[in-house]
């Protein structure tokens, strides 16, 4: 497999919280999709959990080569977990375009943790 991108992003779990309390649900709905809310929902620390989510986007477009905008918008990418609690991307929209103009075959790799900053790592490879 040859690797597409690589990158990497830290959140501060503090700076989403006091974006929550600034901007209320306006920036929960326009960084996050349905399904990560709802997800959001059944933790106990939602900032934390949101946190771990807004770097994984964020390491996804470094890893991609491009920022939000034109290329990828924060709803086009999506944090969900396996059945045994991996996380891992879904990609739509224009996320999903910029994705297939890089690798006609993208697999995708996230590692999550958190203490009081979040941080993602995101490696997208070419299957062989």
């Amino acid at each position: 497999m040859a690797i597409i991108g690589i990158g990497t992003d830290i959140v501060n779990i503090n700076r989403i919280e006091k974006l929550y309390h600034q901007f209320g649900t306006r920036f929960i709905n326009r960084i996050f999709t349905p399904y990560e809310q709802a997800q959001a929902q059944k933790y106990g620390n939602g900032f934390a959990f949101y946190a771990k989510r807004f770097a994984a986007k964020e390491a996804f477009v470094k890893a991609l080569g491009c920022g939000m905008g034109a290329k990828a918008s924060w709803t086009d990418i999506e944090v969900k977990n396996t059945a045994t609690g991996a996380p891992f991307l879904s990609v739509t929209g224009r996320a999903k375009t910029s994705l297939s103009e890089k690798s006609a075959h993208p697999v995708i790799h996230l590692s999550l943790s958190d203490d009081t900053f979040a941080i993602a790592f995101v490696m997208i490879e070419e299957k062989a």
